[in-house]
Order: C-alpha cells, then sequence, then structure tokens
C-alpha cells in the first residue's frame, strides 16, 4: 500500500517533476547556471527563511510528542548555522547588494510561499504544518540528490547548496516530516485530509512556480 506522501505527491505529479527536474537544478549542478539567475534566486530564497522558522517553531508546538518534536527542532540548528553562513558567504563572494540580501522585492512565487508558510503556522492544524515543511524539504532533497556527485571544481556557491540538500543527514530529516504527514493523514477525517491534501499541492505548485521564476 502506497504511503500518504506518495499518493499526495503522485496527486500532483505533473508539478513535482516540474520542480525536481528543473532546468535551473541542472545547470546550477554542472556549474552553467548564469549569475545573475544565482544572485536572484538566493535573495529571494533567503526570505523564506524567517517564515520557515515560524512554521517550524509551530509545527515542533503542535507537535503530538517530544520524539515527533526533536528532529525538526534539531534541522532548525542547522538553518541558524551551516545553512544561513552559506547564503552570507554566497552574497559577499556574488556581491549581492544590501538590499537584495535583507529587503528584496518579492518575486510573486516568492510572497505566496511566504503567505502559505504564515497560513499554515497560524493554522492550528499540525497536519497542514508539517504538510507545507515536507515539501519544501523533499522537493529538495529529490532535485539535489542525482548531483551529489559533482564536479569538484564547482564554485561553493553551487556545490554547497548541493551538499545542503543531500546526504544521509538531510534524508533522515525529510524522512521524519513525511511519517509526521503519513500519520497525520491517517488520522484525520475526511475533511481533515482535505486540508492537508490543499496544503502539500499548494505548496508543490508554489516550488514549481519559484523555480520557473527563478530561471526566467
Amino acid at each position: 500500500m502506497s504511503r500518504p506522501t506518495e499518493l499526495l505527491r503522485d496527486a500532483n505529479l505533473d508539478d513535482w517533476h516540474h520542480a525536481t527536474r528543473h532546468k535551473f537544478c541542472a545547470e546550477l549542478a554542472e556549474g552553467s547556471l548564469p549569475l545573475d539567475k544565482m544572485r536572484n534566486y538566493l535573495a529571494q530564497d533567503y526570505q523564506f527563511i524567517d517564515n520557515f522558522f515560524r512554521l517550524a517553531a509551530s509545527a515542533i508546538h503542535h507537535a503530538p510528542s517530544l520524539p515527533d518534536r526533536l528532529p525538526l527542532a534539531q534541522f532548525m540548528g542547522v538553518l541558524a548555522g551551516p545553512e544561513n553562513t552559506y547564503f552570507q558567504r554566497s552574497f559577499d563572494v556574488l556581491d549581492v547588494h544590501i538590499k537584495e540580501r535583507t529587503n528584496p522585492s518579492l518575486k510573486e512565487p516568492t510572497k505566496a510561499f511566504q503567505d502559505l508558510m504564515l497560513k499554515a503556522s497560524q493554522s492550528g492544524n499540525y497536519g497542514a504544518m508539517v504538510a507545507v515543511l515536507c515539501v519544501a524539504e523533499w522537493s529538495y532533497l529529490e532535485w539535489a540528490t542525482p548531483f551529489a556527485s559533482y564536479n569538484k571544481d564547482l564554485p561553493f556557491y553551487f556545490s554547497e547548496w548541493i551538499d545542503l540538500h543531500v546526504g544521509d543527514y538531510f534524508e533522515s530529516v525529510v524522512e521524519h516530516l513525511r511519517e509526521q504527514v503519513d500519520v497525520a493523514y491517517d488520522e484525520a477525517n475526511e475533511e481533515g485530509r482535505a486540508v492537508i491534501s490543499e496544503y502539500f499541492a499548494e505548496a508543490v505548485r508554489l516550488e514549481r512556480a519559484f523555480f520557473d521564476v527563478s530561471y526566467a
């Protein structure tokens, strides 16, 4: 029997494949992505961190038990440490203007994803929260994994972005989030499952839109 997360993904397979097999990601991995596109992408992506923390903190608060809370709490340390440091180093090397680092003009998918994270964090619905978190991390694991063995001459602002989204630890984070969605979905009534499905689908749609705008 398929897991609920597999069913949710498969219900949005066109958007999922478009997001996880995007030309943006392929060019990033081979080092041919134009730097203006990377600058814009990183400046927009960095804006997600604040609301991602809010959403993750809300999910930790609403999680059923301590074992459900701990993996996500530990992952927040990675975001606050190595991932945040990666952004700052990349901004410096790529000469990203201070305004673009701190207060860029948000593209529509960026704004919409921000709104979705805030909506989920304020919903009080744990299944909705972990659905959005799951899409955000699972989709990145899926696009990055085929490029884990990249050319070692790849500049760090490309290579380390891949490194942050592959490997045993990141796989364990994604698996934990998938398990949280699976359980929440299995335990929900019909209305609750519809809510989880709605949040999951919108997150996948916005991941696709974000890569499309970043590449355009």
